[in-house]
């Protein structure tokens, strides 16, 4: 297999063409509600621009239209980009020894998207020269795909009066069940879904939207003891028998 640096990016570029398709309608659902709220036409771009989180800018994007708190906006759009550390965790082995003007750039473009794409590579090929081509690749273009489809939201917006009452912010909605569902394959990740969707309506009508926030909080706790009550325990002393066994058997 060839690992130039053009190969690579054109090949990130091929193997994200798919989930850049998928991401099209959303790019452009979240230009045209952004340009239906109080935010100026370049305040929607510029969070495309220098935000670049799709999930946390449609949560935006509603509270900013319910008139929420700026201090509730924050803490949301923060715990919801939460995974991105996981992600971060994950791929840091692979990248740590290129320079932080790499892994900068490499930070700001992570996606759902581009860490799906890169797993996969780094899983089939494993630690390859050049990596960051490849991923750069996919992220970037990802990234362009998504300041275009943000314009074409923003010109429809102004185009199409009350976009706001259409309803299209249901079909973020619809795939995020999508991404979540197949994500419940043990009783932590349940506990946590069943917690966060039980909590965010009973809260419903807290002031500021505050509701959500509790409801997300509360749920990453309950996974969390979840897990740790679901971990193996396991016994010190056997453990100390087969260190014991071991050193017998290496004299």
């Amino acid at each position: 297999m060839k690992h130039t640096r053009s190969y690579l990016f054109l090949l990130g570029m091929k193997d994200c063409a798919p989930l850049i398709l998928a991401a099209i309608p959303f790019g452009v659902i979240y230009g045209a509600l952004g340009q239906s709220t109080e935010l100026s036409f370049w305040a929607v771009l510029a969070m495309s621009v220098f935000v670049f989180a799709g999930s946390a800018q449609f949560i935006a994007v509603g509270l900013i239209a319910s008139s929420t708190s700026w201090p509730i906006i924050v803490l949301t759009t923060f715990f919801v980009n939460f995974r991105h550390l996981l992600y971060s965790a994950n791929l840091l082995p692979h990248v740590k020894d290129y320079g932080q003007k790499v892994r900068a750039p490499m930070a700001f473009l992570l996606t759902d998207e581009s860490f799906a794409v890169a797993s996969n590579y780094l899983k089939l090929h494993g630690d390859k020269p050049n990596f960051n081509w490849y991923y750069f690749g996919a992220a970037l273009s990802m990234y362009l795909n998504w300041q275009l489809c943000t314009l074409v939201g923003l010109y429809i917006g102004q185009s199409v009066p009350d976009m706001a009452n259409w309803g299209l912010d249901m079909a973020m909605v619809v795939a995020f069940i999508g991404i979540v569902v197949p994500c419940l394959h043990n009783r932590a990740t349940l506990a946590c879904a069943l917690v966060a969707g039980g909590l965010s309506l009973i809260t419903y009508d807290w002031p500021h939207k505050t509701g959500l926030l509790f409801s997300a909080v509360s749920a990453i706790l309950v996974a969390m003891y979840s897990e740790k009550k679901s971990a193996p325990i396991v016994d010190q002393n056997s453990v100390s028998s087969m260190d014991k066994d071991q050193q017998e058997n290496k004299s």
